[in-house]
């Protein structure tokens, strides 16, 4: 029997849980930004999960054209 993976909770949810782990001087700018970092990782881990990544030596291939003198 397949058992599905717990569902994420929604984009609000995610926002109200983010909310209540903050300060409550929290500014907005700041709750922008928690939310742009957590939406990037949750999208770095996506991105891991459906491989689509590239080696260590291909990213010093790519960065090395920008880093050269």
């Amino acid at each position: 029997m397949k058992v599905d993976p717990p569902s994420e909770p929604g984009a609000k949810e995610q926002v109200r849980q983010l909310l209540d782990r903050l300060p409550d001087s929290v500014s907005l700018e700041d709750i922008q930004y928690h939310i742009y970092v957590r939406e990037k990782v949750a999208r770095g881990i996506r991105d891991a999960e459906e491989g689509r990544v590239v080696t260590e030596e291909e990213f010093d291939r790519r960065m090395s054209r920008w880093l050269s003198p």
